[in-house]
């Protein structure tokens, strides 16, 4: 079930997964932001990780736009495994944006819904993508298990957490990230590619449907040697969960993430959203928006604002989706539909 979470940023005073908890499984809490009964609703749906970032842009939205027009806005949002979200508005869940972990879930539904014009990646630079990301690993202090990069991952008794890239776009990213490892480790020699993915798949004794939901895995249950995820849910996790608990480790090579955004143009020209959540979605690629996206751990488009958060963004070979699976149709069918090469070697 998606989660509906108020606006005001969570903060760590309480045992921090105690929070996540309460945001993964509280459905329906009432939105804020709104100061009238007149206000425009907005429900924006969304993956997993990104609960802290767009609880703050609600609130530095909603404040200039009602310094602008005077319309109060009261904002919802949803979280869950970027598949399952996408799939909640195909079957019927009225919301006004998606904000998805790949762009593959957008395109599912505007193909099976109508709901999003098919040309939604030109309706916004980037190709409607306004920030990126990639995927990292996180160890516990002292990195026990000495993890460097994938082919670590292998070895012994090592546990991986990963979520399950059948419901999660985190999650597919990361296979793929695996994936484009070991094309590059094996000079794209499919069979030991395979056999690597196998055997990492191998390592994972849990797999939950969402990023969120492997980091409390994790982070609150103990779980595992290593936390394959988004950099940002490492960056949080180190530097505001568990500070002194965890550390980074860059692979020798990753994937980078484009994590993208449309207007739901039917369900909003119906409620009369759409001149809304289109300046919504346009306040991210602003500077003010870029800032708040670059605070909470994503790396921003805007060259001047990736320039002052530089440190904290350490530079890494990565392969695109392209490189290593064509586009998202093509690495929906090949990977993750059913029977495809992730069912193959995935076998509990």
């Amino acid at each position: 079930m998606s989660s509906f979470e108020s606006d005001a940023r969570p903060r760590f005073a309480a045992p921090v997964w105690l929070l996540w908890l309460f945001a993964a499984v509280s459905a329906c809490a009432k939105p804020t932001g709104a100061t009238s009964d007149k206000a425009i609703e907005i429900l924006n749906v969304s993956y997993d990780p990104t609960r802290e970032l767009y609880q703050d842009v609600n609130a530095r939205f909603a404040q200039a736009w009602k310094a602008k027009t005077g319309q109060d806005i009261r904002f919802s949002q949803s979280h869950g495994g970027s598949g399952k979200q996408a799939r909640a508005v195909i079957d019927g869940l009225n919301a006004d944006v998606v904000t998805l972990a790949l762009a593959g879930d957008i395109d599912q539904i505007a193909e099976r819904t109508g709901k999003i014009p098919a040309d939604w990646q030109t309706r916004l630079p980037d190709h409607s993508a306004p920030y990126t990301s990639t995927i990292v690993f996180l160890v516990r202090k002292g990195n026990p298990k000495a993890v460097r990069d994938w082919g670590d991952l292998v070895k012994g008794d090592i546990q991986v957490i990963t979520p399950n890239p059948k419901t999660g776009g985190g999650a597919r990213w990361n296979y793929l990230a695996a994936w484009g490892w070991a094309a590059k480790a094996f000079a794209n020699d499919e069979v030991k590619t395979r056999a690597f993915v196998k055997a990492l798949y191998q390592h994972v004794p849990i797999m939950d449907t969402g990023a969120r939901g492997a980091s409390m895995t994790f982070v609150q249950r103990g779980q595992g040697d290593v936390l394959i995820t988004w950099e940002n849910e490492a960056i949080l996790t180190r530097d505001e969960v568990g500070k002194g608990d965890y550390e980074i480790v860059y692979p020798s090579l990753s994937i980078l993430t484009e994590p993208s955004v449309a207007v739901v143009e039917s369900v909003a020209k119906t409620k009369g959203t759409l001149d809304v959540a289109n300046a919504y979605l346009r306040f991210l690629y602003t500077p003010e928006g870029q800032d708040l996206v670059a605070r909470h751990h994503y790396r921003p488009r805007d060259p001047a604002v990736l320039a002052r958060y530089a440190a904290v963004f350490p530079k890494l070979e990565l392969v695109t989706l392209e490189q290593v699976a064509g586009d998202w149709k093509r690495a929906n069918a090949q990977h993750f539909a059913d029977g495809g090469s992730f069912d193959q070697i995935y076998v509990k």
